[in-house]
């Protein structure tokens, strides 16, 4: 398997916001200062880009600019369907003005794209979905949702377009929550040119097993991107890659590299707390290492140990992995 490469969206260098600390975590940044701190993360390659860029009234081909300058590249490009205006749903909005809006904005993530050289455009309707029983006609906000998904990609064939799927936050259940639901979506667009960004986080939070739903997404070929980060299961905390889920972690990369995955793998994190360049190298680290454990492992008495189902003897070679020698007696 060739060395992985790496990317993580502008977001994890810019200044972070929660109900309590309203003035921010960490300084504002604009586009500049985001991407220069990029520049500074050791081995990281690429980023998912927000539009509108942070810089107001900035153009794609001086954000372009300041990526070659940097030495990166813009692997994705993601609109802004989830801000205030959207409190009430992109897709599913009952304004019919407001569903349009949204249409003309993905719109201008198509254009930076196609001028950063992205290789897909994301939807992550974070505001669609509902806060209360019967506050929705579930079947009205789905057709919405396909509908105007597919409207989108049947009017760019040649672009590629992804969902990333999460359960909530900020709307309180989301509609597309989960991998079965996401994929049951793109089947019902009926178009080719759909994926999925596979968010380990979300996954967690979804109460799937990542590697399962990995698994699962890529033999529907539909896996556009792999995103690493962590959490405690119970929000999207993203943290650093195997802050908390180390042997998930390890078996998600196992399948990376059972299925030949040759994509950056991007790190979706939100450093509120630590200094970003440290926070995002830290986790590209971290990726290198278990990867490298990963190549130890012995892929003919692994596949024994999961055919028996001993969970004993998986363990056992995960740390034997990890470890670099024979700690641990694999089999009874």
């Amino acid at each position: 398997m060739a060395p992985l490469e790496f990317g993580t969206g502008i977001w994890a260098f810019g200044q972070f916001v929660d109900r309590y600390a309203g003035d921010g975590y960490g300084p504002p940044r604009d586009s500049r200062e985001m991407i220069e701190a990029a520049g500074r993360v050791s081995g990281l390659s690429c980023l998912d880009i927000n539009v509108p860029f942070a810089t107001e009234g900035a153009t794609a081909a001086e954000i372009k600019q300041l990526l070659d300058d940097n030495g990166l590249t813009c692997r994705a490009t993601t609109p802004h369907i989830y801000m205030r205006e959207y409190a009430k749903g992109a897709f599913t909005n009952p304004s019919q003005e407001l569903r349009r809006r949204t249409q003309d904005r993905v719109e201008e993530a198509v254009e930076a794209a196609q001028i950063l050289g992205a290789g897909y455009v994301k939807f992550w309707p974070g505001q669609d979905g509902y806060d209360y029983p019967g506050q929705v006609d579930y079947l009205q906000i789905w057709d919405r949702t396909v509908d105007g998904m597919r409207e989108i990609c049947q009017r760019h064939p040649d672009v590629q377009f992804a969902i990333e799927y999460k359960p909530k936050e900020p709307r309180i259940r989301m509609t597309l929550a989960n991998a079965p639901k996401t994929l049951l979506a793109i089947e019902e667009t009926g178009v080719d040119n759909l994926g999925i960004v596979m968010d380990f986080g979300h996954s967690l939070m979804a109460g799937e097993s990542p590697t399962e739903s990995l698994r699962m997404i890529h033999r529907r070929g539909k896996l556009t991107s792999a995103e690493l980060n962590d959490n405690w299961r119970d929000w999207d905390d993203d943290l650093p890659v195997a802050s908390v889920h180390l042997f998930e972690t390890m078996e998600y990369i196992l399948a990376l590299r059972d299925i030949g995955w040759s994509d950056p793998v991007l790190l979706d994190q939100f450093p509120f707390r630590e200094d970003p360049v440290a926070a995002v190298a830290r986790s590209i680290e971290t990726i290198r290492m278990l990867d490298e454990a990963c190549a130890r492992v012995d892929r003919a008495q692994y596949a024994a140990a999961q055919d028996a189902q001993d969970a004993l003897a998986v363990q056992a070679i995960y740390w034997n992995a990890l470890l670099g020698t024979e700690r641990f007696a694999v089999g009874h």
